[in-house]
């Protein structure tokens, strides 16, 4: 009889991969922001982790065997985080999770267009930034020309504020 309380469904275990926010943040950050280093991500969220908590969720996620971590060749000092292809292949996933969230959660327009982006570009678009990321994290070839995905929702983004920018100065309320 198995005495260990853990269930063996893949949803529950995933669930315990994914169950902190956290973990899912720091993977969001390097995968849509293109953070590698720890104070990027320490700073370069919105959410505002606490920089013990990024320690530990950036240690999980490599026991676990979703990053590495090496020495950063521009920095001494530095070390550089890399997606493993297991974290990769959570792009399908986030792009269905910003889907869902868009439509049943109170989002704004300016972090939401990426979402809206991936649902659209559907899994072509998720297969080519999951390329993006292979060539970028795991040094895989890349494609030979155009912009990465990244670059492609980075835009959508800075034009929703640019649009939003340029109604607030015509109709100062």
């Amino acid at each position: 009889m198995n005495t260990d309380h853990r269930s063996g469904c893949p949803i529950n275990l995933s669930l315990e991969v994914f169950g902190d926010r956290w973990s899912l943040i720091i993977l969001r950050d390097m995968i849509f922001g293109g953070r590698r280093h720890f104070r990027e991500l320490l700073n370069g969220s919105i959410e505002g982790i606490a920089s013990n908590i990024l320690a530990d969720r950036l240690k999980r996620l490599m026991e676990l065997g979703m990053l590495t971590k090496a020495d950063d060749p521009s920095h001494k000092q530095k070390a550089i985080y890399s997606l493993t292809e297991m974290a990769i292949s959570l792009v399908p996933i986030l792009a269905h999770l910003g889907a869902w969230g868009r439509v049943w959660l109170p989002v704004t327009e300016e972090l939401s267009i990426r979402a809206e982006l991936l649902e659209k570009g559907g899994p072509p678009m998720w297969e080519q930034f999951m390329d993006d990321l292979r060539h970028e994290h795991l040094g895989a070839p890349g494609r030979a020309s155009g912009p990465t995905v990244r670059a492609i929702l980075q835009a959508g983004y800075e034009a929703v504020v640019a649009r939003k920018a340029l109604g607030a100065v015509r109709d100062p309320a």
